[in-house]
């Protein structure tokens, strides 16, 4: 048997031009990298310069600053991290995102928002039929199945977390809540860029939510008549194209 030995780590890093090799040469200029958005693969010097603190998605190695992931460049002052262009949702409060109804539990329904662990929408955070104001009693409970029932798609915000890192969602508000009329389209999170609006209507007629954690919903734009979310049966109906949404 012939045993082959791998060469040391000196010898690879020297032979692919990491050490003492043109790599360092051409080490792409950080303030180029931050304003151009470069993208690194893992492996890549970013910088040289000792003045730079590693952030996520980063290394040092022989005093290089060093990429561990494939991603796009980001720079916070004299923080510099890698954003990998695939990964987890990661949350942040005021985010609009697009979720899956994934199961019912007491007071609560558990949401899949394509992040590390489902969230949570609380029975207290829903808008009831009609839009009645008024605490959720017992009633409430027992038809949670007739509001949101497993698989039903929803748009809704991130308002919280919990101590177990779970985020915490609401729909209150006439633009949130079940989505009809339309397709689920699944992206990479990294290429959702959070901004003023993620609720766009696009002039052939087409209305886009653009959820933060990577589902995009893209549906037929029906006017919205402010009295729609006070009718008993509007908010929470299963039919596509309902009556009750169009302006008269």
């Amino acid at each position: 048997m012939v045993e082959i030995s791998a060469p040391p780590r000196q010898h690879i890093l020297a032979t692919s031009g990491f050490i003492n090799g043109s790599s360092l040469d051409n080490e792409m200029d950080i303030d180029e990298a931050a304003t151009d958005r470069q993208m690194v693969t893992p492996g890549e010097i970013i910088t040289k310069d000792s003045a730079f603190m590693r952030g996520h998605g980063t290394f040092t190695e022989e005093q290089a600053l060093v990429a561990s992931v494939a991603g796009v460049v980001e720079r916070v002052n004299k923080l510099i991290s890698v954003k990998p262009l695939k990964s987890r949702y990661n949350g942040e409060i005021g985010d609009v995102v697009v979720g899956r109804i994934s199961e019912l539990g007491p007071k609560r329904w558990k949401v899949d928002i394509k992040g590390r662990q489902h969230a949570v929408l609380l029975l207290s955070s829903i808008n009831l039929p009609g839009g009645v104001l008024r605490r959720k009693s017992e009633s409430d409970e027992l038809q949670m199945r007739t509001f949101f029932a497993e698989g039903d798609l929803l748009s809704a915000e991130v308002q919280a977390f919990f101590g177990d890192g779970a985020a915490s969602l609401q729909t209150r508000g006439i633009k949130y809540g079940k989505l009809r009329n339309g397709s689920l389209v699944i992206v990479p999170s990294a290429q959702i860029k959070r901004s003023k609006s993620h609720f766009i209507t696009l002039p052939c007629g087409v209305d886009v939510v653009l959820g933060v954690n990577g589902y995009v919903w893209v549906s037929k734009h029906i006017p919205v008549d402010p009295e729609w979310a006070n009718q008993p049966d509007g908010l929470y109906t299963n039919e596509n194209e309902v009556d009750l949404r169009l302006v008269v």
